[in-house]
């Protein structure tokens, strides 16, 4: 309904006379409402300055932005009622900044404040036009036709998230790099001349500023996207008498508006199960904004003269729909995996340390020459040892030197291997019986040693077990 009670949407109220008013004929009872009344958090008149408006609706977004909460700011009106101007601003003054420029330097004021914290901000530039999603920061915007460009795709996982393909993600590392992509983008918009408004803009555009953050010392990164859309303004056709394209994208705004008041009718109403952000593009793109994990905040843009009432109406019914929608906003925090394996790294040098200081040696990821040689030394001479009681003594519990002596160990026994079939082929001779015991005497001296070997080796692992707990 449109009037509400104050302590739900704020302590200010909207006073409009009802356009279609009219006394009746022959002294009949007129029944209908004299005027209506909206409340809102805030109300802004002509006068009131674009810093006004940005302090009352969109700093404390941006501030819970940085905390890593998503943000959405969006406007809503007629044709020509100001909401390009509001977003964006103007371009004779610099106070006309509008809240896109003031919040992109408020973040990296907010920036400074803390030099210890890491930041990182990207920005991406929708827009949305006759229901088809065009990249306004694409290179070869200017160059081409709108309809020569690739469109931008949604893409839903299979946690119901929505990606956009064929958008890109532009580094800002100042206030300055980020504002030359807002202007870049301002300049590749659809905009035409209609009766209602002498530059008009033709399609929906969504700008979104990506921040990552990162406290001195901290593991956990936060993550949050800021949107600030502006929608194009819906017109009745009877009343603007447009015709040709213009009535074309007219008829594609409209509809598109049409859903957008149909999700949010949608979840004004509790008992709703279905939401149906899928009936349009804008909607499938602002599911997040309209309750879902962000804090959104609505500015409805209205014309005070009095052939645009009704109009304005209009505008203020659906912002007293949009105030019953509830968005359930959580932080959005991740750990950091870059610093995560770079304490891992710091972790393992530690331990390192720790293990030189209890053995008294020093380790390396490599073994010396002089290690080397040593341990193929050791190797040789246990292979040339026939006795069953010889053992192979690496000296400690070092399992580099005990991962050579087994590489060692098996190119010995490789090259064995090769050799025996050789030998076989020039041998003429059957052995005989006494050359026979001998081999067979030998190839049970070699199991026995294979099996003594076996024991060093669990007795090694044992000891190298306990030395690690």
């Amino acid at each position: 309904g449109e009037e509400e009670e104050e302590g739900r949407l704020g302590a200010q109220q909207l006073w409009v006379p009802n356009p279609q008013l009219h006394s009746g004929a022959g002294g009949a009872v007129n029944n209908k409402k004299d005027s209506f009344l909206f409340w809102f958090n805030h109300i802004f008149d002509q006068t009131a300055e674009q810093e006004i408006v940005f302090a009352g609706v969109a700093k404390e977004i941006v501030d819970n932005c940085l905390e890593g909460y998503n943000g959405t700011v969006f406007a809503y009106g007629q044709t020509g009622s100001g909401k390009t101007f509001t977003i964006t601003g103007g371009v004779e003054r610099y106070g006309d900044r509008g809240l896109i420029p003031r919040a992109l330097s408020y973040l990296f004021q907010q920036y400074e404040k803390s030099p210890g914290a890491v930041y990182s901000t990207q920005v991406s530039y929708l827009e949305i036009y006759n229901d088809s999603g065009y990249d306004l920061l694409n290179p070869e915007h200017e160059a081409s036709k709108l309809e020569d460009l690739p469109k931008v795709l949604l893409m839903e996982d299979g946690d119901g998230n929505v990606h956009l393909k064929n958008l890109s993600l532009h580094q800002a590392s100042s206030e300055e790099e980020a504002l030359n992509w807002l202007f870049l983008g301002d300049t590749n918009r659809m905009i035409a001349e209609t009766p209602m408004n002498m530059a008009s803009t033709r399609s929906h555009c969504i700008f979104t500023v990506h921040v990552s953050s990162r406290e001195p010392g901290s593991s956990t990164l936060r993550k949050a996207k800021l949107h600030f859309v502006d929608l194009a303004g819906s017109e009745r056709v009877g009343k603007s008498g447009i015709s040709g394209a213009l009535l074309t994208e007219a008829k594609y705004i409209n509809v598109s508006l049409f859903h957008l008041e149909q999700v949010i009718v949608a979840l004004s109403e509790r008992a709703r199960t279905h939401i149906p952000y899928r009936n349009s593009m804008m909607t499938s793109v602002l599911r997040d904004s309209l309750g879902g994990n962000c804090k959104t905040s609505m500015i409805a843009t209205c014309s005070v003269e009095k052939r645009h009432m009704e109009e304005t109406i209009s505008t203020c019914r659906f912002s007293q729909r949009v105030a019953l929608v509830r968005n359930e906003a959580t932080r959005n925090e991740e750990l950091d995996p870059k610093l995560m394996v770079q304490q891992l790294r710091q972790r393992v040098q530690e331990l390192k340390e720790e293990l030189t200081m209890a053995t008294g040696e020093e380790r390396t990821d490599e073994l010396t020459q002089q290690e080397k040689d040593r341990v193929q030394g050791l190797v040789e001479a246990y292979l040339l040892d026939k006795s069953p009681e010889a053992r192979l003594e690496l000296g400690g519990a070092d399992m580099r030197k005990i991962h050579l002596a087994f590489q060692l160990l098996k190119k010995a026994a490789a090259t064995k291997s090769e050799a025996a079939p050789s030998q076989q082929q020039t041998l003429s001779v059957e052995p005989s019986e006494k050359e026979s015991a001998v081999l067979d005497a030998e190839l049970n001296q070699l199991r026995e040693c294979l099996k003594q070997r076996d024991d060093e080796i669990s007795i090694l692992l044992k000891m190298l077990k306990q030395e690690r707990r």
